[in-house]
């Protein structure tokens, strides 16, 4: 049986974004219904745009760190300790954003309910997901790479 996967010693990152890197552990864990993910990022470093989901809700666990978090009231600051809820909907949507001079760590938990539709709301691309890591990107009035269209995004951010 392999080993359980560790927090504090995650295996290999399976999304890396420059500054940011990330990879999947409820599933490595064995779970079927939540997601849990960790995520690692170097000073101005951005895992995902500003984005909602519809069909799943998130939870933010800081490990270490300080991020600016961006959600429908504005930006603020949230550091080591932090839990922040991220309901499915608009209410829900957030950012994360290492704007220290430090690396930061964060988990999101998620109930992993599929197919999901997510948006990124600065460039209005929407993200039909069958499975987790598995979908199609739309941006406006087109189709394009999920990658590249998360790129674009992220670089679209107005805090950005």
């Amino acid at each position: 049986m392999p080993d359980d996967p560790n927090l504090f010693a995650p295996p290999a990152w399976e999304r890396e974004l420059g500054a940011a890197r990330g990879t999947r552990l409820g599933a490595a864990a064995g779970a079927r219904d939540l997601g849990c993910s960790i995520f690692e990022l170097d000073p101005g470093g951005q895992a995902a745009p500003y984005h909602v989901h519809h069909g799943n809700e998130e939870l933010l666990i800081v490990l270490d760190g300080t991020l600016e978090l961006r959600t429908p009231d504005g930006t603020r600051e949230v550091a080591r300790g932090a839990l922040v809820a991220f309901p499915a909907g608009p209410e829900g949507a957030h950012r994360l954003r290492n704007t220290s001079g430090a690396p930061a760590r964060y988990l999101l938990i998620s109930t992993m309910r599929f197919p999901d539709i997510a948006e990124q709301l600065d460039t209005g691309t929407v993200l039909p997901i069958k499975a987790p890591a598995e979908g199609w990107a739309f941006p406006k009035d087109a189709a394009g790479d999920y990658m590249a269209l998360t790129i674009e995004a992220i670089s679209a951010d107005p805090g950005g």
